[in-house]
């Protein structure tokens, strides 16, 4: 098998969004549908879009593709440098989907992920490619399948393939491997609401070798390692069209600097720029975040970078 950039081992679905031209309505209220696109999604989705569009290969692999996904997921990946070759499609599925509503401050996501994880004894996803890994350069790990995220960490481990993961609670095994731990606001008043926010930094960085980022939206996100004083950044401000697929967008940012071998600064700058570039645009599938953009928006060429390494 020869080797991607970047193997990513998480939710992959079709997502059905309408963008509203409005804010988005009270209860017994009407807003005008302005757009409506039905394209690649989920975490894992929307981040190979966008590493695939900073030039990246990319190996796909995670939950099943039922017949009513896998066909647009492959014609929208096949002119591009994303693979699906490892993704199963059960013919006995239909596929997972959502539908979201999309504002210019929200979106607001309906699916059926609680019904798709109801079952414990019908897993509906691969356990990861040793192979894939093994030659992979870096990788993205989401935590949502269980043991199998797991195991997949242990072989990014095993292999020496860094990988960068998110919304993985500081005594997991996960955080524990993770060369990034992305974790957002949401996450942390969900599972921490009691907890000091500075106590539970040092608790996640305590715990880890690697670097964590705790995200808080438009406002500064901190991020540090073990042993470190915590540093902060403020997101770049820019004029917004979606914030759909905007966390999805900075944890490839991430993976794209990791994969460049950028420090920590210029990594959680590289990651935020690419955020920011990824909401000025809506859809991101069909508009995705250039190295360009990303460039434009930071103030430094992380192209020209990316081509100096190159040389190197």
């Amino acid at each position: 098998m020869t080797g991607k950039d970047v193997y990513l081992y998480g939710m992959t679905l079709l997502t059905t969004s309408h963008r509203l031209d409005g804010d988005y309505p009270e209860p017994d209220n009407y807003c005008e549908i302005a757009e409506s696109h039905r394209l690649p999604g989920g975490e894992t989705g929307t981040c190979a879009v966008v590493l695939g569009s900073l030039g990246l290969s990319v190996e796909i692999d995670g939950n099943y593709q039922g017949y009513d996904t896998y066909p647009e997921l492959l014609s929208f990946f096949e002119s591009t440098p994303v693979s699906l070759d490892l993704v199963t499609c059960d013919p006995d599925f239909e596929g997972l989907e959502d539908v979201v509503l999309v504002d210019r401050k929200s979106r607001t996501c309906f699916g059926r992920f609680v019904a798709f994880y109801a079952d414990k004894s019908l897993r509906r996803w691969n356990p990861g490619n040793e192979e894939a890994i093994r030659t992979s350069k870096v990788a993205g790990v989401d935590p949502f399948f269980y043991d199998e995220s797991v195991g997949v960490a242990r072989l990014c481990q095993q292999h020496g393939v860094k990988f960068a993961t998110i919304d993985c609670k500081a005594d997991s095994e996960m955080h524990a491997l993770s060369e990034v731990n992305v974790v957002s606001d949401e996450f942390l008043r969900g599972n921490y609401p009691e907890h000091e926010i500075d106590a539970l930094f040092s608790e996640y960085t305590d715990r880890t070798k690697g670097l964590v980022i705790f995200t808080f939206g438009a406002k500064e996100l901190w991020f540090g390692r073990k042993g470190q004083d915590v540093q902060r950044f403020k997101p770049f401000e820019v004029e917004i069209a979606s914030t759909l697929g905007a966390g999805d967008s900075f944890k490839a940012g991430v993976i794209y600097a990791m994969k460049e071998g950028m420090d920590d600064a210029s990594l959680v700058r590289m990651a935020s720029a690419t955020a920011a570039a990824a909401c000025m645009h809506y859809p991101i599938a069909e508009n995705p975040p250039t190295l360009d953009r990303i460039s434009g928006i930071a103030g430094e060429s992380f192209a020209l970078a990316a081509r100096e390494r190159t040389k190197d």
